[in-house]
């Protein structure tokens, strides 16, 4: 039982999943700082209010503290998809094209039956010789 969670805490999956939660919960500071200080503010400008929580209050219902929410999580999704996942992709794209990496998805998929037909023929035209 112990050797199976020395193995299981040992794969490389594994730390690198505890590397990124530590590295997600230091660049939240970082997203939080953007969203609250920069991307609001401006929207506060906009709209007329920093938040929209006294939107849509029905007693004990508050609807505007729900869309607060969900317009800080699409600020934030925005700001990580455009801040770090669209540069990190086209410093890939362009470390790939320097080094003649092709892309594997923007060949055509082979279907894994066609494959494997493929390569039986291969072998057997190969015996063949």
């Amino acid at each position: 039982m112990l050797n199976g969670f020395k193995a299981f805490i040992m794969k490389g999956n594994v730390l690198d999943l505890a590397v990124a939660v530590i590295m997600g919960a230091a660049f939240n500071t970082v997203v939080t700082a953007l969203v609250q200080n920069v991307l609001m503010p401006i929207i506060s400008v906009i709209v007329g209010q920093p938040n929209f929580d006294n939107f849509l209050v029905f007693g004990p219902v508050k609807i505007g503290v729900f869309l607060t929410a969900v317009v800080n999580f699409i600020i934030v999704a925005a700001a990580i998809y455009f801040l770090i996942v669209m540069p990190m992709n086209h410093l890939i794209e362009r470390r790939n094209r320097r080094l003649g990496i092709h892309d594997k998805a923007a060949e055509e998929p082979v279907e894994p039956q066609i494959a494997l037909l493929t390569e039986i023929r291969d072998a057997l035209t190969a015996r063949e010789r």
